[in-house]
């Protein structure tokens, strides 16, 4: 039997609300496993592993939110994801502390409304405050992760 062809990829950001609002455990892990890609393992890694460190000041981030219709005039957190490890402490030791707060900013209003929201919560490390019932046990069976929040062979995915 051929697996349904996915035409819409959501915004991780909704992929989050479907957890926050799926009423087990399991169907929780399930929303997570359904969705699972290196940019959703991204995100929740650098929420919930306490050896990442951001570099940015915590709290409310000065940014005006992209008001666009969702998938129009925007870019995708699953893709300015690869580009956090500049605000990760001992990444990038090269770019000024105040050129990585212009950076983040910019970042945030290019995203949609919910993306922007979602990396707030990340960099403040309170996204399994934010959606209900994404907790550290939930995201390490879902993904298979250890203590340390990588695979057994040492890997993210």
């Amino acid at each position: 039997m051929n697996k349904p062809v996915k035409t819409y990829t959501p915004l991780l950001s909704e992929v989050l609300t479907k957890v926050n609002n799926a009423k087990t455990k399991d169907k929780k892990i399930a929303v997570l496993k359904e969705h699972d890609s290196e940019p959703l393992r991204m995100i929740i890694k650098a929420s919930f592993d306490p050896s990442i460190e951001w570099v940015l000041p915590e709290g409310s981030v000065p940014f005006k939110a992209n008001e666009a219709p969702e998938g129009t005039e925007h870019t995708l957190l699953s893709q300015e994801v690869r580009k956090l490890w500049h605000f990760i402490k001992g990444a990038d030791n090269q770019t000024p502390r105040m050129k990585k707060e212009t950076m983040f900013i910019q970042m945030l209003e290019g995203l949609h409304k919910s993306e922007a929201e979602v990396l707030c919560y990340v960099k403040d490390k309170v996204l399994h405050q934010k959606y209900k019932g994404l907790s550290d046990n939930v995201v390490k069976t879902a993904f298979g992760w250890e203590d340390n929040y990588w695979l057994p062979n040492g890997n993210l995915i």
